[in-house]
C-alpha cells in the first residue's frame, strides 16, 4: 500500500488504508487456504467423497458396467405364505414390509423395510407356498434372517397377512469412501496387463460385495489361475465367507475379462482355518479388556491373513499389546500358525484365558 501510495499510512488504526489492507491480506490468505485445499483434492489418495468419486467414475468399471463406487443393491429371497381360501392368488408386485419379530442382536431390529414379491403365486391352504421377494430398497438392512416375519400393509382376501423369510441375502450398502479409494490407488499402481494375477483380483473386487481377493497362477496346473476372495460386510455373520452364489458371480465375471489363452479359471472361497491362542497373566484381566483384544486380533487377522500365509506369533503378541489398556501378559502359544494348504487362511478362533 505504501508503495503505490506515496506518503500514505496503512498502520493508522481504523483508516481507509488500513481497512482496506486488511481486506486484501484476508482475501489473499484465502485464496492460499483453497489452493492448498484444492491440492488435496487432485490426488486419490487424498480426495474427500465427492472428488473421490470423481476419481473414481474415471478410473474403475465395475461388475455391473457402472463406473466408480460399487452401489448399494437390493436384497432378493423367498418368503414361504399360506391362504385361508386354498388357490389364492399372491399377485406380482405384492408389498410386504418387515420390521416386526426380529432378533434382538439384528444390526437394525426397529428399521422398517419394503419388499415385493417377483411373481403371482398361488397360495394353499394346506401347506406354505414359497415365492421370490427382494427389497425395493437397496441395503444391508435387506439382509433378514430365517423366520423373519412380514407383514402385508394392504391385506389380500383369502391370505394370512404375515409371511416368513425363507433366506433374503444380497443387499449391499454403497462402497466406503476407503474401500473405493483402495481400489483407485490399486488401478492406478497396478494397471491393466490382460491377464496378470492383480487382474484377476481387481476383476473379483469389482464385484458388488467383494471387499477382498486373491490370484494364484498356476496352483492348479500349467495355464490355470485360482482365485479366492471374502465379502467381508456382506456375510459378516460368516467371516466373510462368500456363499456359492456369490462364487458363481464372480466367476461368471471373471469369464467375461480373462484372456481365452488361460487354461482354466478356479474361483473358489478359501478354506477355514480357525486358530486358537492362550493367554495367561493378563493384566488387567477384565471383560473390557477380552474384547480389546478380540477387535485388536480381528484387525491383525484382516490386514496379514491371506490364502496360505502363516500367521506368525509375533503378529499376535504385537496385537494383544496394541490393544489400549493391556498393560503385561504372557503368550502362552507361542508357535506360529501355518496353514495346511495353500487354500486354508487364518480366522480367529478361541482365545482362552487360564484361571
Amino acid at each position: 500500500m505504501r508503495a503505490s501510495l506515496p506518503g500514505a499510512d496503512a498502520n493508522v488504526p481504523n483508516s481507509v488504508l488500513r481497512v482496506l489492507s486488511d481486506n486484501q491480506g484476508a482475501l489473499c490468505h484465502l485464496t492460499l487456504q483453497y489452493i492448498d485445499w484444492l491440492a488435496l483434492q487432485l490426488l486419490p489418495d487424498t480426495a474427500e467423497t465427492e472428488w473421490l468419486d470423481r476419481h473414481g467414475q474415471i478410473w474403475l468399471v465395475n461388475a455391473d458396467g457402472s463406473t466408480g463406487r460399487k452401489l448399494a443393491s437390493l436384497s432378493h429371497g423367498q418368503a414361504s405364505f399360506t391362504a385361508t381360501v386354498d388357490g389364492t392368488v399372491i399377485p406380482a408386485g405384492t408389498q410386504l414390509q418387515s420390521g416386526v419379530n426380529l432378533p434382538s442382536d439384528y444390526a437394525s431390529p426397529n428399521t422398517v423395510v419394503a419388499f415385493e414379491t417377483l411373481a403371482d403365486v398361488v397360495a394353499s391352504a394346506v401347506a406354505p407356498v414359497v415365492g421370490d421377494i427382494r427389497a425395493l430398497d437397496a441395503g444391508s438392512f435387506g439382509n433378514l434372517p430365517a423366520d423373519s416375519m412380514l407383514t402385508m400393509p394392504a391385506p389380500i382376501p383369502g391370505v394370512d397377512q404375515t409371511a416368513t423369510v425363507v433366506s433374503l441375502t444380497g443387499g449391499t450398502d454403497d462402497e466406503t469412501d476407503e474401500e473405493l479409494r483402495a481400489r483407485i490407488l490399486r488401478r492406478i499402481r497396478q494397471p491393466p496387463m490382460g491377464g496378470a494375477a492383480y487382474d484377476y483380483e481387481a476383476w473379483a473386487l469389482a464385484v458388488p460385495g467383494v471387499t477382498r481377493a486373491w490370484a494364484a497362477p498356476k496352483e492348479m496346473g500349467v495355464g490355470t489361475v485360482t482365485v479366492r476372495f471374502l465379502m467381508d460386510d456382506l456375510r459378516a455373520d460368516n467371516d466373510g465367507w462368500p456363499e456359492p452364489e456369490d462364487i458363481v458371480a464372480v466367476a461368471d465375471y471373471i469369464d467375461q475379462k480373462r484372456p481365452v489363452a488361460v487354461k482354466d479359471c478356479y474361483v473358489v472361497a478359501p478354506i477355514k482355518q480357525f486358530i486358537d491362542i492362550t493367554i495367561d497373566q493378563l493384566v488387567p484381566d477384565t471383560e473390557e479388556v477380552h474384547a480389546e483384544i478380540e477387535q485388536s486380533l480381528r484387525d491383525m487377522l484382516f490386514a496379514k491373513a491371506a490364502p496360505g500365509q502363516t500367521i506368525f506369533a509375533s503378529w499376535v503378541s504385537y496385537a494383544i499389546m496394541s490393544a489400549p489398556s493391556v498393560v503385561a501378559f504372557k503368550l502362552v502359544t507361542t508357535d506360529d500358525y501355518v496353514m495346511m494348504s495353500a487354500g486354508h487362511m487364518a480366522v480367529l478362533g478361541t482365545i482362552y484365558y487360564p484361571p
